[in-house]
C-alpha cells in the first residue's frame, strides 16, 4: 500500500497516510510533485488523465505528477512515476519550482491540498507508452503554443497545471534555460535529496 507524506505548514513531515484514502473533502496538505518532460527541440509531453482517476479525470495536464512515500528521495520519486505512468527512463531531472504549493476543489467537493515541487525532464528515448490507469491519452505540443494557450484561458488544464505554468513562464520563454532551484529551498520534509540535480550518471527507472 502507498502512503504519502503529510505536512504541517512549514512543510515539515508530521506522519504518513495511505494513498488511497488521503484525498477526501477535507484533505490534509501533503507532499507531491509535478514534472515537465521537454524533448531535444523543446517539444513538452502534455497527457489527459485517466477517466476513472479520483481527481480530475480526463484533464489535460503536465506531463506527470505523483507523490514521495516515506523516506523516498523527490528525485527518485520522479523517476520512479515517469517510468510507472509513461515508461519514461531520464536521469536528467532539474528542480525548477522548489516551493509551489496549491489547494483546488473539485465540483463534487474533493479536495486537493499539496506542497508540489516542480521538475524539468529531458527526454528523447522511445515514444512514452501511457499506463491505461493513469493517463487516457498524450501529445507533445511546443512550450509557447501551450503555455500562453493555458494562461490566456484558451486551453483547459488541470488547476494545478494553470498555476504552474504561470509560474514557470516567469522563469524565462525557453525551457532548456529555466534556472536549477537550489535544494536548500525544498519544503523541510523534502529536503533529503541526495540525487538531484548532480547525478546525471544514473537512471532509476524501475516501477
Amino acid at each position: 500500500m502507498e502512503h504519502v507524506v503529510l505536512l504541517d505548514e512549514a512543510g515539515r513531515a508530521v506522519g504518513t497516510e495511505p494513498k488511497a484514502t488521503v484525498h477526501t473533502t477535507e484533505t490534509p496538505l501533503h507532499l507531491a510533485f509535478s514534472a515537465y518532460v521537454f524533448d531535444r527541440h523543446g517539444g513538452l509531453l502534455i497527457t489527459r488523465r485517466a477517466l476513472d482517476k479520483a481527481t480530475w479525470p480526463g484533464i489535460w495536464t503536465n506531463s506527470c505528477c505523483g507523490h514521495p512515500g516515506p523516506d523516498e528521495p523527490l528525485g527518485e520519486a520522479v523517476r520512479r512515476r515517469l517510468h510507472h505512468e509513461l515508461g519514461i527512463d531520464s536521469s536528467d531531472v532539474d528542480l525548477v519550482l522548489p516551493d509551489f504549493r496549491y489547494h483546488a476543489v473539485m465540483d463534487s467537493g474533493l479536495v486537493e491540498n499539496e506542497i508540489c515541487p516542480v521538475f524539468r525532464v529531458r527526454y528523447d528515448g522511445p515514444r512514452p507508452v501511457p499506463h491505461p490507469q493513469e493517463v487516457d491519452d498524450l501529445e507533445w505540443i511546443d512550450w509557447p503554443t501551450f503555455s500562453e494557450g493555458v494562461d490566456s484561458g484558451i486551453r483547459t488544464v488541470s488547476p494545478w497545471c494553470r498555476e504552474q505554468v504561470r509560474q514557470l513562464r516567469r522563469l524565462g520563454p525557453v525551457p532548456a534555460d529555466w534556472p536549477v532551484a537550489p535544494m536548500a529551498a525544498l519544503p523541510p520534509a523534502a529536503k533529503d535529496i541526495r540525487d538531484l540535480p548532480t547525478s546525471r550518471d544514473r537512471c532509476h527507472g524501475q516501477a
